[in-house]
């Protein structure tokens, strides 16, 4: 067995920290959108007027009257509220941190999680970027309420599928030009670009930042842009292989890192996953020791759906467009029933 089971603490933790980073979130953004700017009044030619400023941008809301006085002190009185909301749930997960540490339900490296709070900042996590690749494991272990073992999770990168097909929105101020690499430096200002127009990025511990997206079926044509931000961002390298994992059905997670804080992750359907690295496994231009890590985690997230997943079947109608290649390249990884246990056996279990 690749994994084991969460012992009943950790269930009962994990469980509660993920309620309270859903408030948490919930009021964030609440606070971001409901309560972005600023509400004042200003004295214009001898008149005062209530004005709402956002992003810069100010506009009057009315003269001074009893519904302007009501709706400037709904604004402030709610905004402080929301405020000292937010202050709570922040000193709850602090709280819980040591604590997830100590029952060692902190898995994501810290590194790995800053990246991705960044980019789920950004607008860009599930929306225009999934991670693939061993950190994706992270999220298939909370799914199924089991931890991996180590050996199958280290690594020193992230591998970012990029679908081009989404119209991207970058929120906040001064990424729109820098795009994801901008976002990575917020991650850790030590992000450079391995070269122009690269697809990787590694910051001053090696750790990389691999933006991927699948190949065309028309390889001579291009589907979308190959890069979020300007010309000195990363640009997307094309894989084969990849347009199963791009319109596979995505899982929205909550994963923990090893400061014991949470995040969200979004990753392609875990039998996806299975596939894809089972087919990886057995193709002829893949690097032998690579070959050996895509079996085992083919094996490993096979194994975690049937046991722990029933409701995602390998035989879903849902996965009906993945290719028979890929798909026969996981049968036989897939576990296979215990003959053992059909009831109509001629031998003993000697």
């Amino acid at each position: 067995m690749f994994y084991n089971e969460l012992r009943n603490e950790q269930a009962r933790q994990i469980i509660d920290v993920e309620q309270v980073f859903s408030a948490y979130r919930a009021a964030r953004t609440e606070l971001e959108e409901r309560f972005a700017g600023g509400m004042s009044w200003k004295e214009i030619n001898g008149s005062t007027y209530l004005y709402r400023k956002v992003k810069g941008v100010s506009r009057s809301l009315g003269p001074k009257s009893e519904e302007t006085d009501r709706a400037y002190a709904s604004f402030h009185e709610g905004r402080e509220r929301l405020r000292e909301r937010v202050q709570r749930l922040v000193q709850r997960l602090d709280e819980m941190a040591p604590v997830n540490r100590a029952l060692g339900i902190g898995r994501v490296p810290g590194v790995c999680a800053r990246v991705l709070r960044q980019l789920d900042g950004g607008g860009l996590m599930g929306r225009a970027i999934d991670v693939v690749g061993t950190n994706a494991l992270f999220a298939y272990e909370r799914m199924a309420g089991v931890q991996v073992e180590s050996g199958l999770l280290a690594t020193g990168d992230v591998d970012l599928l990029f679908d081009a097909r989404r119209k991207l929105k970058l929120t906040g101020d001064g990424m729109s030009s820098e795009g994801l690499l901008g976002l990575l430096r917020k991650a850790d200002k030590s992000f450079a670009s391995m070269g122009r127009r690269s697809y990787r990025a590694v910051n001053a511990d090696g750790f990389m930042v691999d933006l991927i997206k699948p190949t065309p079926r028309d390889r001579f044509s291009t589907v979308g842009p190959a890069s979020i931000g300007g010309g000195e961002d990363l640009h997307a390298v094309e894989i084969e292989g990849l347009a199963w994992l791009v319109n596979s059905p995505k899982h929205e997670v909550v994963v923990i890192d090893d400061r014991g804080y949470p995040l969200e992750m979004s990753v392609p359907d875990p039998r996806t996953f299975a596939m894809h690295k089972a087919w990886l496994s057995t193709r002829d231009d893949r690097e032998p020791i690579k070959k050996k890590r895509d079996e085992g985690q083919a094996r490993l997230v096979a194994q975690i759906v049937t046991e722990r997943l029933p409701n995602l079947k390998f035989d879903s109608v849902d996965l009906s467009a993945v290719p028979l290649p890929m798909r026969r390249a996981a049968e036989a990884l897939l576990p296979k029933p215990d003959e053992e246990e059909d009831d109509h056996r001629m031998e003993p279990k000697w």
